[in-house]
């Protein structure tokens, strides 16, 4: 229900109805059905007789309607269950790789830095043995001593 104003100022109620037809039309015919019986020409036995009888049908329906639903329910509960099974595998693939990846970095790091340690002590040794032998040799009469 929606309320509106109109041109003079005075309150227009609008009832808005939605929905299926479906429904309405289903209790109607349930309700039709039920009024028919009652009124049919027959004994009251007979009418007790035709209603248990359709009691059960209406019974035996809705139990085959429920098995129909929750074995549906079941071939998707699978189905997604096993998705999810697919999806968690996938991920400890992913994980896997990645932590080779990872792994593989580290190393490659390691190594880079045990290379770069190696060429720095060279360097150290070199320039310490250039040093000494500086040390040893005597300035000339042209170079100034510092």
């Amino acid at each position: 229900m929606a309320r509106h104003r109109h041109e003079d100022d005075e309150d227009v109620v609008v009832v808005e109805r939605g929905g299926s037809p479906v429904f309405p039309f289903l209790w109607g015919m349930a309700v039709g059905a039920a009024v028919a019986l009652l009124f049919a020409p027959t004994s009251g036995e007979e009418l007790r007789t035709n209603l248990r009888l359709r009691a059960r049908r209406v019974k035996d329906i809705a139990l085959e309607k429920a098995g129909e639903l929750e074995e549906k329910l079941g071939h998707g509960y699978e189905r997604a269950r096993a998705r999810v099974e697919e999806e968690l595998d996938e991920a400890r693939h992913f994980a896997g790789d990645a932590r080779q990846a990872a792994k593989d970095v580290v190393g490659a790091g390691k190594a880079a830095a045990s290379s770069a340690r190696e060429e720095l002590e060279r360097r150290l040794v070199e320039a310490r043995q250039a040093r000494r032998r500086a040390g040893r040799q005597k300035p000339t009469d042209e170079e100034p001593v510092a």
